[in-house]
């Protein structure tokens, strides 16, 4: 756990640091770094930046660089800016930097880039004095310490930072300029500006804050969707004495979240039935198309007018005959009525046979041409 030892002559108090852990973790590394070099010859990559987090002030990378500064070569402002300079030029940046954000790593990374080789050192108060000074912290020291030393843009982080800077301060980390916003921050009880004599000094740098972002919107967004993230984390697993939720309210948010899921598993019962749905239509629409497509239709209307065409002629035959027998038999009939109204049967056959005999007689005389006249 971490634990700051004794505040320094300076004010500045270190952290206690795992030193045994960093080098396991160091020795791990290099260990794997010396396997990726054997089988890819990957060196160049070794010597990198950003391969791991920067070092705090009392570490031995940090103690190296600050003893290699020579701090009496002052470095102004016009030289700074000129690029014109034999050491790298020392920027210090301070705060608090609860739940680390892009307007925190903004910040820093003007503060790198105010000048040519710069060494950036970033100050973080303690929650302690943070507490005593501005008040509650979300991420406690330790948390805000490593996320600030994560940032890609800082070369040193100072833990346990004072909230004034002193000269004797400033000496002790041979600091040349110091970097925040130009907007006036208050000293112990909320009046002064704790940069006024840097400023004075020309020691002091100006850089922007990012607008529309800050620690307290970021507080005040999950206030106001306090029982949103209540309801969430307790669905997570966490108990209501871990959130510090009362027993009614925790009883409260987890109806809401039963009603919730009953809700979406609804919304889930009705998508699947209207996928259902869909997918049944779609194959009654196919097997309705491949039945009565416009093939299939072409296909039913040739059938049918083959078969009406073949029962049309079928029909018009059979009428035809029927026709033909019914005038027989019409002419028949008015035969015989015509022998009924011309006299009897008896008379007809009597002129049937003369008419017969006739013939005959006529038959068996020799033909007389025209020249026999």
């Amino acid at each position: 756990m971490f634990e700051p030892e004794s505040p320094t002559t300076s004010g500045r108090s270190t952290p206690f640091h795992d030193f045994e852990t960093d080098q396991q973790l160091e020795d791990n590394s290099t260990d794997s770094e010396s396997v990726q070099n054997d089988d890819l010859n990957v060196d160049k990559y070794v010597s990198k930046p950003f391969m791991k987090p920067c070092p705090y002030a009392n570490d031995v990378q940090a103690l190296e660089e600050l003893e290699a500064c020579d701090y009496t070569q002052r470095i102004t402002y016009e030289m700074a800016c000129s690029g014109q300079t034999k050491r790298r030029v020392r920027i210090y940046a301070d705060g608090i930097y609860d739940l680390f954000h892009q307007g925190h790593a903004r910040q820093l990374m003007q503060a790198k880039n105010l000048f040519p080789n710069v060494y950036l050192l970033v100050g973080v108060c303690s929650t302690e004095l943070t507490l005593k000074m501005k008040g509650r912290t979300v991420m406690n020291g330790l948390e805000r310490y490593e996320a600030v030393r994560h940032c890609r843009y800082v070369d040193e982080v100072v833990a346990n930072a004072p909230w004034t800077l002193t000269d004797e301060f400033l000496k002790e980390h041979k600091i040349d300029f110091v970097a925040h916003d130009d907007i006036p921050y208050s000293g112990a009880g909320g009046v002064g500006d704790i940069y006024a004599h840097l400023k004075e000094r020309g020691m002091f740098v100006a850089t922007e804050r990012t607008p529309g972002v800050s620690t307290s919107d970021i507080v005040a967004r999950i206030v106001k969707d306090y029982d949103l993230f209540v309801r969430r984390n307790l669905a997570r697993g966490y108990t209501a004495k871990e959130l510090n939720v009362s027993f009614l309210s925790e009883k409260k948010f987890r109806l809401q979240n039963k009603i919730d899921e009953l809700k979406n598993r609804g919304r889930r019962v009705k998508v699947d039935l209207l996928t259902r749905w869909e997918a049944k239509s779609r194959d009654l629409m196919k097997a309705f198309l491949q039945a009565f497509g416009r093939e299939r239709l072409f296909s039913i209307w040739r059938e049918s007018k083959g078969k009406i065409m073949s029962a049309w002629g079928s029909n018009t035959s059979l009428a035809e005959e029927s026709y033909i027998d019914s005038d027989q038999d019409d002419s028949e009939d008015e035969y015989m009525d015509a022998m009924s109204d011309s006299g009897s049967l008896k008379e007809v056959h009597a002129a049937a046979a003369d008419n017969a005999n006739n013939s005959s007689r006529s038959s068996s005389l020799p033909d007389v041409g025209p020249e026999h006249f």
